[in-house]
């Protein structure tokens, strides 16, 4: 296995050099999240987030929405919308914060960010990886890059299990878990 955030830990910087949604776009970052049944939710940069486990600018999870400032790094909004689409619906539920999750879950989540981050103008798997090892991802063979291509066939394996990434394409399926 790989490992994933280890509940990550951000950087000890207070905001790392990482792509910020205002990069993207919110209005193309809302277009994809809709094909997951999530709604963005925009927060003024000067108000917390609420949802947020992590604080800062990072993105907040409650129910079916996902709050976000400008300045929220890309690879959190895609992480947490990553959290809600491989959660169990018993989970889904009741989603306030805390997404909880196993250690394969966590997995596949950060995989499932870095498949679906190329449905973005402006962002691909590269600056994926990049901003996810500035925040502070930690990986067993040392990079996310290293980690996708190299040691992540379960998080892919379970991606597909759970009828979220297409078997013979390098595609994510615009569905959420439903079991």
């Amino acid at each position: 296995m790989s490992a994933t955030a280890d509940t990550a830990t951000p950087n000890s910087s207070p905001l790392p050099n990482v792509t910020p949604v205002s990069d993207i776009g919110l209005e193309n970052l809302r277009g994809l999240l809709a094909e997951f049944g999530l709604t963005l939710v925009e927060i003024p940069e000067d108000q917390a987030i609420p949802g947020s486990f992590w604080g800062e600018a990072e993105a907040g999870l409650q129910g079916n929405q996902l709050l976000v400032r400008t300045d929220t790094p890309v690879h959190s909004a895609l992480h947490e919308s990553g959290h809600y689409v491989c959660m169990d619906p018993a989970r889904r539920a009741v989603l306030d914060t805390d997404a909880g999750g196993d250690y394969d879950e966590e997995n596949a989540v950060c995989y499932w960010q870095i498949m679906v981050c190329d449905r973005l103008p402006g962002m691909d798997r590269g600056a994926m990886c990049r901003d996810m090892d500035a925040w502070g991802y930690t990986f067993r063979l040392g990079s996310a890059a290293a980690w996708f291509e190299g040691d992540a066939e379960d998080a892919r394996a379970w991606l597909i299990e759970a009828g979220l990434l297409e078997p013979n394409a390098d595609r994510v399926i615009s569905a959420v878990r439903s079991r």
